[in-house]
């Protein structure tokens, strides 16, 4: 069965099933990333939150926490906490900007630094676990970002 291809002639019934939801499609597929992350992230002492931070570190190097959290599309209540544990483990440490008293800025330390290699494998053992081949999951990530931009561009309407 062909499926239509203007959304005005699919029934608002048939628009309104759990499995018709990208947003759904999105979360459970999110939740499953997590799964894999949890295990792989495990001997690295990481959470997939604190990863994704050391990620925007081991790229971008020094950076204050709001960049921070502008990269990863987090606020700094969200961020303090991650960034703590991250300091209590020796991977980052924290100072108040000279600058600006207001402005914390985050690097990475000797052990920080480090973690970069034992982490080299993650990325590859995700897409492996993905069942997608590179292009496939470049062609996914090319899309997701484009939903990203446009969904981002309606919310400011």
């Amino acid at each position: 069965m062909s499926q239509p291809t203007d959304l005005s002639q699919v029934p608002d019934t048939e628009l309104l099933r759990l499995d018709r939801q990208i947003c759904f499609s999105l979360h459970a597929a999110s939740r499953a990333f997590g799964g894999v992350y949890r295990t792989l992230l495990k001997d690295l002492g990481l959470t997939y939150p604190q990863y994704l931070v050391m990620l925007v570190l081991w790229e971008h190097g020094e950076l204050p926490v709001k960049q921070i959290g502008a990269h990863l599309r987090l606020d700094s209540g969200t961020l303090s906490p991650l960034l703590k544990r991250l300091e209590a483990a020796g991977y980052v440490h924290r100072a108040r900007s000279t600058e600006d008293e207001r402005s914390v800025t985050i690097r990475l330390t000797e052990a920080g630094t480090a973690l970069r290699e034992q982490a080299g494998c993650v990325p590859r053992r995700i897409v492996e676990a993905s069942g997608l081949s590179l292009a496939e999951a470049t062609a996914l990530q090319a899309l997701l970002h484009k939903v990203t931009g446009s969904l981002d561009l309606a919310a400011e309407d």
